[in-house]
């Protein structure tokens, strides 16, 4: 369930930069035009989803580095005496 959260979060997120893409680019603001401006409530909630989204998609990079960074320690087996 976690990890459909993660992926579900990652393309709200990927979604949200290419918005800001077209912005950059063409100071159209998708989001906007489809609640009719950006101050409107709809318009925030959107926002607001990206938002935490990317948050939750930052946790995602941490996990990243952790694995790289962890060593796989082996554990001998005990010794029979």
């Amino acid at each position: 369930m976690i990890a459909l959260i993660r992926k579900l979060a990652l393309a709200i997120t990927i979604i949200g930069a290419l918005n800001w893409g077209v912005v950059g680019l063409f100071r159209f603001d998708v989001v906007a035009q489809f609640a009719n401006g950006y101050a409107q409530p709809l318009a925030r909630f959107f926002y607001s989803v990206v938002g935490v989204s990317g948050l939750i998609s930052l946790g995602l990079l941490f996990d990243t580095w952790r694995e790289e960074n962890v060593e796989q320690v082996t554990l001998a087996e005990p010794e029979e005496v």
